[in-house]
């Protein structure tokens, strides 16, 4: 007979089921904090999933034991699933749309002109508190926590260079801010067959960079003429950093990220790129490139296509930031 396939991996799971004493608020009060600070996911009434780590099992043990010491039942059970029912049960854990959530708010306040220090230090405080609590239950992991790392980082930074201005700072996500008349009329080198993080960066960067940059197309890193500067591929003076696409690190490094309509479209690239916080614009915007770059072969012409794309996206977004502000 031929060996039978492994069976997919799947997560182990702890489920607790209670059913807990009437007339006692303070262990149902108990039960409620408990799971909503571990992020629980309710399957019915009663009865709370949670992936099986050891301080997660030795929580529901407490619980459990809790509930039953007031006169309930409890039972505290281990399972395993399926692939796809482990799928399912992963996804309930997600926690991108909070990471989304968060981020929008901090760059929001982040870009208000003029806010008192202490108050802007506070506000970050907060946000860091609700960052830390979101975290402490992603137990799978999101793309989205490193994008909220970097924003709060760097509005942590550009607080602190209000409060001290001149003062050095060493930052391990800083990025040094460029002169943009420093690089005029240069030519600009990226890997051939442009996609979403290329095309948006190259659009930047005529945009508002070097208005008269010329582009070349190049078939692998080590390729890029001398004086070149290289883009979106290793090595390249500007590329992906920790928690950035290369867009993103264009708009730091240039001082474009005080404007919120460009973050708001970076966010959108990165989602594109890379995955992480999503952003309800993504798939919109996706679908229009994806048709652009099936009518338009070349890069140039793929560029040139995509760049009323881009000027578009940006004054919606500016239009929606004005609103907010209002």
């Amino acid at each position: 007979m031929p060996p039978k396939a492994p069976a997919p991996l799947t997560d182990p799971w702890i489920v607790l089921i209670v059913t807990q004493p009437t007339g006692n608020a303070a262990v149902r009060m108990r039960v409620w904090r408990e799971m909503r600070s571990r992020g629980a996911v309710i399957l019915r009434d009663g009865a709370y999933l949670l992936p099986a780590r050891p301080e997660l099992s030795a929580a529901f043990a407490a619980l459990a034991a809790a509930v039953v010491a007031a006169g309930g039942s409890a039972h505290v059970l281990h399972a395993t699933a399926d692939e796809a029912q482990n799928a399912e049960w992963r996804a309930l854990f997600d926690r991108g749309a909070e990471y989304a959530e968060l981020l929008a708010q901090i760059q929001q306040r982040a870009a208000r002109a003029q806010q008192p220090l202490e108050a802007a230090r506070a506000a970050c405080r907060e946000f860091e508190a609700q960052f830390a609590a979101i975290a402490a239950t992603d137990y799978f992991g999101n793309a989205g926590s490193e994008q909220v790392a970097q924003a709060l980082a760097d509005w942590r930074a550009q607080i602190e260079r209000r409060a001290s201005p001149g003062e050095p700072r060493a930052q391990a996500r800083s990025i040094e801010r460029l002169k943009r008349e420093d690089f005029q009329g240069r030519v600009w080198a990226t890997r051939r067959g442009l996609w979403v993080d290329r095309v948006a960066s190259a659009w930047l960067i005529r945009r508002f960079v070097d208005p008269r940059a010329r582009f070349v197309w190049i078939a692998r890193p080590d390729a890029k003429p001398k004086r070149a500067i290289g883009f979106d591929f290793d090595g390249a003076q500007f590329t992906h950093q920790p928690g950035r696409v290369t867009f993103e690190v264009l708009l730091a490094s240039f001082g474009l990220d005080d404007d919120a309509a460009l973050v708001r479209l970076g966010r959108v690239i990165h989602a594109l790129d890379v995955g992480g916080v999503p952003v309800e614009e993504a798939a919109g915007i996706e679908a229009v490139l994806t048709g652009l770059r099936r009518q338009h072969g070349g890069d140039d012409a793929f560029l040139a296509a995509a760049s009323h794309l881009f000027d578009a996206c940006l004054a919606a977004f500016a239009d929606a930031v004005a609103k907010e502000n209002r």
